[in-house]
């Protein structure tokens, strides 16, 4: 089967030497292309560049910057049968950049290198395109599996997000997992399944591909 597996941060631009990113190192993703190799399948791993996991892969290794360089990316990576969408894509960009004066003026504030000297400097964020809200636009026979990673909240509320998610979106599966799902990961198909480590995760996962491939 071919296989397309996101991994890893991207990142916003604020000027031309700083940048918003993520905690993400890419090491999940990166791991679960590899099993996807060793299961016999043809994938291609888009990797974040500033992921802080880089050893060598089997998949095919294309690397990604910002939201919207993953999305032209992935937009155009031909025909593939099931995507893992495991990237942590970054919620928001730098729109404006302002200072505040003395006297109270606000003023846009631009430049290649915003000068460390400006005092009240504030930005705006701006939302980046919802990639996973594209791609059943994009692939609409592949088999497709989000990840939710929530902070706030309980496991149920990971579990209803997750689930919206699949709605939405029109995935086949979610990945649930973060402080408010706790230990291990919640895999959404047809049903929930509590996966206690990564190992059982990557096998419910190829469980699950033939069940909906046939």
């Amino acid at each position: 089967m071919r296989c397309v597996v996101t991994a890893g941060p991207t990142f916003e631009p604020l000027d031309e030497v700083r940048r918003l990113t993520n905690f993400s190192t890419g090491r999940l993703g990166s791991e679960m292309a590899e099993f996807l190799v060793s299961r016999g399948h043809e994938v291609t791993l888009l990797r974040g560049e500033q992921s802080t996991w880089t050893q060598a892969t089997k998949a095919r290794l294309v690397g990604f910057t910002t939201t919207m360089d993953l999305r032209e990316k992935l937009k155009t990576i031909g025909k593939c049968e099931a995507i893992f969408h495991a990237a942590a894509v970054s919620d928001f960009a730098f729109g404006n950049v302002w200072q505040r004066t003395p006297a109270g003026e606000v003023i846009a504030v631009k430049g290649g290198k915003i000068s460390s000297r400006l005092d009240n400097v504030f930005a705006e964020l701006v939302p980046t395109p919802k990639i996973i809200a594209e791609l059943r636009g994009w692939f609409p026979e592949a088999f497709l599996v989000g990840w939710k990673f929530e902070v706030d909240g309980d496991r149920d509320h990971a579990v209803e997000s997750g689930r919206k998610q699949m709605v939405e979106w029109r995935t086949n599966a979610c990945v649930v997992n973060g402080p408010a799902y706790g230990s291990g990961f919640g895999v959404l198909s047809t049903q929930l399944v509590h996966c206690a480590a990564q190992g059982e995760l990557f096998d419910q996962l190829a469980a699950i591909l033939p069940k909906r491939e046939r």
